[in-house]
């Protein structure tokens, strides 16, 4: 993976997202629509890799893969976007990759290390448990169709 972290650019990471979807869906149709119910999947694709006995090394594309697609649904469903960290910040350091994941409170989240570490140590370190436990998502969208006051009347807003 060390091979490819020079290259990962936040403009990037939705393009390698798509591309392991495209992949994951090639041969089975599995329910990678974005959304934070999706990386019940992801968790259990990790598992596959694990039981196959690979090393880090030997899943490093996957994993990049599998990391940009949680970072998408961290974009999707809580309103996060892929940030740059430049060399010399110390998040570089930390996350051992040069993007992150901004959320909406200017927190910034590591969805490749992340799924590095649910390959790596099984899991505990759910990616779906990690989406619904971050700290500074947008609060969820509300539907503004269909709602109608007490009286009957449409309002329009929820």
């Amino acid at each position: 993976m060390d091979r490819e972290i020079p290259t990962l650019r936040a403009d990037d990471m939705g393009r390698h997202a798509s591309a392991f979807v495209e992949r994951a869906t090639a041969k089975a149709r599995l329910p990678l629509d974005y959304t934070a119910a999706s990386l019940r999947v992801v968790d259990r694709l990790v598992d596959g890799l694990r039981r196959g006995g690979a090393r880090r090394e030997d899943v490093a594309g996957p994993l990049l893969g599998i990391g940009a697609y949680v970072g998408e649904v961290l974009a999707h469903e809580a309103g996060a976007v892929w940030v740059d960290i430049p060399p010399g910040h110390l998040l570089r350091s930390v996350f051992t990759h040069p993007v992150g994941a901004r959320m909406p409170d200017g927190r910034v989240w590591n969805p490749l290390g992340r799924t590095v570490n649910r390959f790596e140590l099984g899991p505990q370190e759910s990616l779906q448990t990690y989406f619904l436990t971050l700290h500074g998502r947008r609060p969820p969208r509300t539907r503004t169709r269909g709602v109608h006051a007490p009286d009957g009347r449409a309002t329009g807003r929820s």
